[in-house]
Order: structure tokens, then C-alpha cells, then sequence
């Protein structure tokens, strides 16, 4: 089968938050959607290798922020392709907690949105969080913010092996 044609489907590039005890963490991800408009609720798909997939499913609350386009390839690296195990990630990273202790990054942000998890679906390799925004804001409304083909095609981006679109070349 030609699985060129997914790389059709368009995604936003976002960094996914969350923390847990004395632990916390982020990570890139292109798999997160508005699913419902009133309540507003996202689903959010996270690898369950991925250390922020622990920490959301231990602590119930994840945080997105919508990056634009102006995030460099550098900062964005951050938050991909190293884990939250071995690296703090949010050193030298502007980010206030909201009041549950989940980081909220501002640097480069467009809109940052606070959940509280109120279901999931385990899909194999993945879990699919759905949570209720507790919280939104309007980090800088004037930016454009970076969708997934910006991210490969202008920052040159690459898809991680535990991306949900991860394609196997």
C-alpha cells in the first residue's frame, strides 16, 4: 500500500506538558485535536514509551501550547528526540505552573490550554487522552501557529519512531 497519502492529513505542532510528583516533562506532538465544543475537550496522543505519557497517567492533567511559526528548530529539539528521563527539558525555557504544578511554556507560544484528563483509549502503542480544558490562553494571537508541514518542509523537521504518523522509510 502507498502510504505517501498520509502525509496528506495536516497537523499542528505542539508541545504536551505534564508533571507528577516530583517529576515533570514535555514532548513534541503533532496528534491532538478539539473534540468537542461545549465542554471544550482535546484528545491527545501520546506514546507509552514516552515519559510524559507516565506522568499524565499518573497525575490525571497535561497542559498543550500551540507553537509558532518563529520556534526555533533548536527549541523545538528540546522537547523531541531526547526524554524527560535523562534531560531536564525546561532549562533555559520561559514556563509558569498552573495551579495543579503543570508547566506551562510561554516561549514561542501561540495559545496555551490546561486539561484535566476525563477519559482514554489505549490504541496498542499509544494512549489517546481526552481532557476538558480547565483553561486557555491567548499567548500571542498575532503569530501564526506552526502546522506540521511548516515544521517539515521550512524547519526541516523530522517525525520521531514514537510519533503517531511516524512513517517507516
Amino acid at each position: 500500500m502507498d502510504l505517501k497519502p498520509l502525509e496528506k492529513v495536516q497537523y499542528g505542532v505542539y508541545i504536551i506538558t505534564s508533571a507528577y510528583g516530583e517529576n515533570m516533562s514535555g514532548q513534541l506532538a503533532n496528534a491532538v485535536m478539539q473534540v468537542t465544543a461545549e465542554p471544550v475537550e482535546f484528545a491527545v496522543c501520546i506514546s507509552k514509551r514516552n515519559f510524559t505519557y507516565g506522568l499524565i497517567d499518573c497525575s490525571g492533567k497535561f497542559a498543550i501550547t500551540a507553537l509558532s511559526r518563529e520556534a526555533p528548530f533548536e527549541f523545538m529539539g528540546k522537547f523531541g528526540f531526547k526524554s524527560g528521563r535523562d534531560v531536564n527539558k525546561f532549562e533555559n525555557v520561559s514556563y509558569s505552573l498552573s495551579q495543579d504544578g503543570i508547566p506551562l511554556i510561554t516561549q514561542y507560544a501561540t495559545a496555551v490550554y490546561e486539561f484535566e484528563v476525563i477519559n482514554k483509549l489505549d490504541v496498542q502503542t499509544h494512549v489517546i487522552f481526552i481532557g476538558k480544558v480547565k483553561n486557555m490562553i491567548m499567548a500571542d494571537e498575532n503569530k501564526d501557529t506552526m502546522t506540521y508541514e511548516y515544521y517539515h518542509k521550512v524547519k526541516g523537521g523530522l517525525t520521531s519512531k514514537n510519533a503517531p504518523t511516524f512513517i517507516k522509510k
